[in-house]
């Protein structure tokens, strides 16, 4: 087995054929991870979400980092990690162009909207369903893969 580090490009291929990453934020000094759909483009990660842990840390501590994964043939595997920060695209005239840029992204795939939409089954509290679109700005990032001699 050898290790080798991705270019940049390579990070940003993997990047833009993915669609599940493991997003790792904090609120009150503890970590929070949970598994998200995205669309990547202009070194933004694109995602919706409801209201709720999540979205309550990154608003508290935006600086965010995720994991995404690839599994290759045998043991072999290809991961890319990025460093970024959390930017909340409100339901406002201001960020108008930039959550249609989100939902035009995210709606080419199918299913985009699991599993931001959904909720554990609890009773309903509310009729509103308020929903956050977000994108994570790219700050750093880095990549691994590792190849069966």
């Amino acid at each position: 087995m050898h290790i080798r580090a991705l270019s940049k490009l390579e990070c940003t291929d993997l990047l833009s054929a993915a669609r599940l990453a493991r997003l790792a934020c904090t609120r009150n000094g503890r970590p929070y991870v949970v598994s998200i759909h995205f669309a990547f483009a202009n070194d933004c990660l694109y995602a919706f979400s409801m209201p709720g842990q999540k979205i309550e840390s990154m608003r508290e501590n935006p600086e965010v980092c995720l994991l995404i994964e690839e599994e290759g043939p045998g043991r072999a595997w290809k991961s890319v990690m990025v460093d970024g920060r959390f930017e909340e695209l409100p339901d406002r005239i201001r960020y108008k162009v930039e959550r249609e840029r989100a939902a035009s992204l995210l709606g080419k795939h199918s299913h985009w909207w699991e599993p931001g939409a959904l909720k554990l089954v609890t009773p309903r509290v509310s009729d509103n369903l308020d929903y956050v679109f977000f994108r994570i700005v790219v700050e750093q990032l880095s990549g691994r893969e590792a190849i069966e001699a």
